[in-house]
């Protein structure tokens, strides 16, 4: 059964009465027959047969442990600042070991020549905000101020939220996608509403369609192409006949694309695992790995953050103040300092001191800068000297709200760099989410996560029938 017959199924459509009726029917008469068969037996044999019925609720209640850990969010967060407080000696005692380690390895003499400073990155540690003036301009300090009490309001913002029941899975995408869902929604609807009947305008026009709901022109092509094939193999003519096979086709096209995908991050087998973070200015990459920083801290892991961003005025105070927030630590440079400089005193660091995962921040850079993207490149060799199998992961981050520009930052950083997934930002505050067909179907890029609110807990990881549900729904169900 494809996915839309089964979100059909679920929505109980009238179209898909008849069918949703007949397996209603079977169900009924299987449990009718279980229940005869135990009242015929033995006390004992009646509750064997109840047993499959009451083995369905557990994976009903898959997404508890999700909840439960969104929901104990608020509580751990109100303990970072205890944690963070307690960590200035930490800081200290890592400003010798990475001088030590800096001065004592042979094959970063080039990097550390590069940036003098690098010796002080510790010192930039989360918890030292009074030492911050000393290591940035009056301007970067004025633009970490403005963003810290954003921080701390989202923070009260999550204790409230907490006191109340976490939305589901489906729900989150329900909501985050309700303007994508309305656009989309109202130009399949607008162009329906015009049929006549199938011919080669009828295919032009919906080509234009798809393309204006930022799917991708290749991937209009591709749905226009195949529909045509499938129009004549259902002879289908009327308007209910033709939009049934519409939506059927963009509906298993996005569930085909993630089909066999693997959208879990990949871990270190030993080690700090490494996760390398790439974008354009203005993306969310310092916001996501705060974010993910707090996921994988509730998770139990020990986290680092690199501040590598040393060039975005305010950079390394916000991820500092997402660090003290998270409770977890932060290691960064002075302002303009090398950032692979940084990124080495920060590897050395998630080594020696045993981190689970080292989140790498880098300078927002546009895909067609050469001289950025080799400084892209140079990141990734220090962390791959020091680290062989890592970066295990490198994690393009892109805007939803710019459409199909994401879509053409996703292609030149794929040939720039090993992207490995996607984080796809602000999706509830656009309309553009048809972009994540187009990514997975031109890019054969994983999306690995998408953010679907401000809150700490609205980055989800990303989830093909949840998104199927959230983009289709008001067409499916109309």
């Amino acid at each position: 059964m494809g996915l839309f017959s089964r979100l059909k199924k679920a929505f109980s459509l009238p179209e898909s009465d008849e069918s949703a009726a007949a397996d209603t029917s079977q169900a009924a008469e299987s449990t009718a027959s279980q229940a005869e068969a135990g009242t015929s037996d033995s006390t004992a044999t009646a509750t064997t047969s109840e047993q499959p019925v009451e083995s369905t609720a557990p994976a009903a209640e898959s997404d508890a442990p999700v909840e439960s850990a969104a929901t104990s969010t608020a509580v751990e967060s109100s303990a970072s600042e205890t944690v963070a407080a307690s960590e200035p000696a930490i800081s200290e005692a890592t400003a010798s070991e990475a001088a030590v380690s800096a001065a004592a390895d042979s094959e970063v003499d080039a990097v550390a020549s590069e940036a003098p400073v690098t010796s002080e990155a510790p010192v930039a540690e989360s918890e030292t905000t009074s030492e911050a003036p000393e290591t940035v301009t009056k301007e970067a300090a004025s633009v970490a101020e403005s963003e810290a009490p954003a921080a701390e309001s989202t923070a009260t913002t999550d204790d409230a939220a907490t006191t109340d029941d976490e939305p589901t899975e489906a729900e989150r995408y329900d909501q985050g996608l309700k303007k994508s869902r309305k656009t989309f929604g109202d130009r399949i609807n607008a162009f329906l509403a015009n049929f006549r009947h199938v011919d080669e305008n009828f295919f032009d026009e919906l080509e234009d369609t798809l393309i204006e709901s930022d799917v991708g022109y290749e991937t209009a092509m591709r749905i226009s192409d195949e529909l045509r094939d499938e129009v004549k193999l259902k002879n289908a003519k009327s308007k209910k006949e033709i939009s049934s096979v519409i939506v059927e086709k963009l509906v298993d096209m996005y569930g085909e694309a993630g089909e066999g995908e693997d959208n879990s991050i990949h871990m270190a087998k030993s080690g700090p695992t490494v996760i390398l973070f790439v974008g354009v200015n203005g993306a969310g990459k310092t916001t996501t790995i705060g974010k993910m920083a707090n996921m994988y801290k509730q998770q139990g892991k020990k986290v680092l953050l690199a501040a590598c961003d040393t060039f975005r005025a305010g950079a390394i105070q916000q991820l500092q103040v997402w660090g003290q927030r998270d409770g977890v630590d932060v290691v960064a440079g002075p302002e303009k300092s090398d950032p692979a400089s940084v990124c080495f005193d920060a590897v050395k660091k998630a080594k020696a001191e045993d981190y689970d995962i080292l989140f790498v921040d880098t300078a927002g850079r546009l895909q067609n800068k050469v001289n950025l993207m080799n400084e892209l490149e140079k990141i990734k060799r220090v962390i791959t000297r020091e680290i062989p199998d890592a970066p295990q992961e490198v994690l393009l981050v892109l805007d939803a709200t710019t459409g199909q520009n994401a879509l053409n930052q996703a292609k030149i950083f794929n040939q720039s760099t090993d992207v490995t997934g996607i984080v796809l930002t602000k999706l509830d505050g656009t309309a553009r989410g048809g972009i994540v067909l187009a990514i997975r179907n031109e890019l054969h890029l994983v999306v690995k996560y998408v953010g679907l609110g401000e809150k700490v807990t609205d980055l989800r990881p990303f989830n093909a029938n949840d998104f199927v549900y959230g983009l289709f729904k008001d067409i499916i169900a109309g």
